[in-house]
């Protein structure tokens, strides 16, 4: 049993790493699952047994890229986002949440771009869009919780999610880090930055 699910292991990383790199290379849609097949050298009818479709190909990559593994755990279970979300010192909140969601969207950002590209012509890949901005979304949620006590009078937690969603977002990511070429440690200290000043009350502005 335990051969066999190694056996399935490395056949699903192999199928994923090959539409990673077709993916990128071609496009979804001119993308085949012949041709994915081919590259990761497993049968075709494994792969279609292991994601019934590209689009199931696309999420598991995805899910991959989030939380840079292929432990089926999701990111808010991970026990540094738990310890994140029950801290109390807010700096140490944004800049924890900054440095995941940093990592994040450096992994994701090629396959963000091949999913929006394939929900213009897919309607499913457009529902996939979809549903992973409410995962963005609840995440963002979690981060404005951490911070309750610390906002800026007049600052509501939906509108300091409203704020953490459009600065911590992979196009504003595209934006600075790959269009402007912006290094990590630039980018995420701007961040930072920008989240202290736009949300913190002034009693909490200096760590």
């Amino acid at each position: 049993m335990k051969r066999d699910q190694a056996r399935t292991r490395l056949a699903r990383r192999a199928v994923v790493d090959a539409a990673r790199t077709l993916f990128v290379d071609r496009g979804y849609g001119a993308t085949t699952m012949e041709a994915i097949s081919e590259l990761a050298d497993v049968p075709p009818a494994t792969v279609y047994r292991l994601f019934s479709s590209k689009l199931g190909i696309l999420k598991a990559l995805l899910d991959i890229s989030i939380v840079g593994d292929d432990d089926d755990v999701p990111m808010a279970r991970r026990p540094q986002i738990r310890s994140l979300a029950a801290e109390a010192d807010p700096h140490a909140v944004l800049a924890g949440f900054v440095g995941v969601i940093a990592e994040v969207n450096a992994r994701v950002a090629p396959m963000y771009g091949v999913l929006v590209g394939a929900a213009g012509v897919d309607p499913d890949a457009a529902a996939l869009l979809d549903e992973l901005t409410r995962q963005r979304q609840k995440g963002q949620r979690m981060i404005a919780r951490a911070l309750a006590g610390t906002l800026r009078t007049g600052v509501s937690e939906r509108e300091a999610a409203d704020v953490i969603h459009a600065l911590l977002s992979p196009e504003l990511y595209r934006l600075l880090a790959i269009d402007r070429g912006w290094k990590p440690e630039r980018y995420q200290r701007w961040l930072v930055q920008m989240l202290t000043q736009q949300l913190l009350s002034p009693e909490h502005l200096s760590p």
